[in-house]
């Protein structure tokens, strides 16, 4: 795909813009191609004409519409949010603050565009996602875009320009939003045609930087731009076909004699195909006509293929992204090398405060640092000396890393030891380890001060900040270690 574009000062016509249907079809060799395997999303031109791909600034970009994302947890510097208040004027902001307490989360609001170069903004909150009720914040997310499709559908605007609406902040998981987002776009796209009536003629959807690589490889499973892709997109759709569906299926109202969509009545049910006999379908589907999806190997090969290019896609991203916001927290580095050889790892809890830092970063730093050193065996020392509850990382945080890392990072890990923990410390590792990640549950070893690191690591090797030894002497002297008492390897 073409480099994207990233505009800082001068607004940015929808014209110049390439479209999806003028960038090239990947061609993908890694997986295998049946005849029989049909993508439900079909290579169609047309509503690839409608789609765009672009990394920039919403706020600089000539349109209808912009899409806000109503963050009501943590606002940085370069959030939407803030370049609006920058950019929109003393009324809006005073607009804002009645917008962001009367929005529900899946509904909508709209305000004028005020200095922007867009005419509206269209404000919808998205959902906190919790792994325990992933179903209720898929629904809601879903609501968000549907919502301000209808929108703008109802407002017969022609040019939308689409944010990412689910968050990092309120753990929604970057790829499962990604999914959402495009699947309720390309069932909107062709509502629309089937309908006869297109008013939506142009959707931009406007990434940043950490949401860039991810549409621009999910895009093709839904928008496929060939014959080739549309093939390949069936074994790398989500595996569950009811959640692929889920947004499409009837519903039942009051007075059929009009079909619905939003709140204007806009075609006659009668005059449409749906309504016409089409004889015995579950017969049809027991005799063979419904193309068959893929087999439970093709279903584990692709989930594999797709975990690997992921990987890659946040390496490559990880060796060329500055990440000096990251590394010079400095919660996390290699501190030489243990008495075996092996590199060893440290992480500073304290450090590490979860709620203000870009966790998409964080990641990428995580890869870039750990990917050489995990080719052969390593250790990690976590110290969580001195830490709170603004250090704690979400289960859900730590389980999308733990499953976007290879098996090289669980394989050749030896040990993890946790030092100074607390009675929380233990029974969260024990949770961790025994139901999300029990590759590692025998490798994770808690110790009670820095010295009993000793036998397993040179103190000259081992560089911990000062407030750690400091700490350590206050609960437990020195020369308490007794290398008869040593931590086994």
């Amino acid at each position: 795909m073409e480099k994207f574009h990233n505009i800082e000062n001068e607004p940015f016509v929808i014209d110049q813009l390439k479209r999806w249907s003028e960038t090239s079809a990947y061609c993908d060799t890694l997986y295998p191609i049946n005849e029989t395997h049909r993508s439900p999303y079909r290579h169609n031109q047309k509503l690839n004409h409608r789609i765009i791909l672009w990394q920039g600034d919403i706020t600089n970009i000539y349109a209808d519409a912009i899409i806000h994302s109503i963050n009501r947890v943590f606002i940085d510097k370069d959030s939407v949010t803030r370049r609006l208040f920058l950019k929109a004027g003393l009324e809006f902001r005073r607009e804002l603050s009645q917008v962001t307490k009367g929005c529900p989360t899946g509904e909508v609001r709209i305000t004028p565009g005020y200095n922007l170069p867009a005419k509206y903004i269209i404000h919808t909150a998205g959902p906190h996602y919790n792994a325990k009720y992933r179903t209720a914040a898929e629904t809601s997310l879903t609501s968000c875009y549907r919502n301000v499709l209808q929108k703008a559908y109802d407002m017969r605007l022609e040019t939308l320009a689409l944010c990412v609406i689910n968050s990092v902040h309120y753990n929604y998981p970057p790829d499962e939003g990604a999914h959402i987002a495009l699947r309720t776009i390309r069932n909107f796209l062709e509502m629309q045609e089937e309908l006869g009536c297109v008013v939506v003629h142009t959707i931009v959807l406007v990434v940043e930087s950490c949401d860039a690589s991810i549409y621009e490889v999910l895009l093709p499973l839904y928008f496929p731009r060939s014959l080739q892709e549309e093939r390949t997109a069936v074994l790398r759709l989500p595996m569950d076909t009811d959640y692929i569906h889920n947004d499409r299926r009837i519903r039942i109202i009051d007075n059929p004699q009009h079909f619905t969509y939003g709140g204007d009545t806009i075609l006659n049910m009668s005059d449409h195909a749906f309504t016409q006999m089409q004889g015995d379908l579950d017969q049809q589907r027991l005799l063979g006509d419904r193309p068959p999806f893929p087999s439970v190997i093709d279903q584990i090969l692709a989930k594999e293929m797709h975990d690997k290019e992921r990987y890659e896609r946040l390496l490559r991203r990880a060796k060329t992204e500055d990440l000096s916001e990251i590394s010079g927290i400095g919660c996390l580095y290699q501190s030489g090398y243990d008495r075996y050889g092996r590199p060893v790892i440290v992480f500073v809890g304290k450090w590490f405060r979860f709620k203000e830092i870009n966790l998409d970063k964080a990641l990428l730093y995580l890869i870039y640092l750990l990917d050489p050193l995990v080719k052969g065996d390593y250790v990690v020392m976590y110290f969580h000396t001195l830490t709170s509850s603004q250090n704690y990382a979400s289960f859900t945080w730590l389980r999308e890393v733990y499953n976007i890392l290879p098996y090289k990072y669980k394989k050749n890990l030896k040990s993890f030891y946790v030092v100074h923990p607390t009675f929380w410390t233990k029974m969260m590792v024990w949770w961790f380890t025994t139901f999300m990640a029990p590759a590692i549950k025998e490798k994770v070893i808690s110790i009670s001060g820095i010295e009993y690191l000793y036998s397993i690591i040179n103190p000259k090797e081992l560089e911990i900040p000062a407030f750690i030894t400091e700490y350590d002497m206050t609960i437990n002297g020195i020369r308490y270690f007794q290398p008869l008492a040593s931590v086994s390897t």
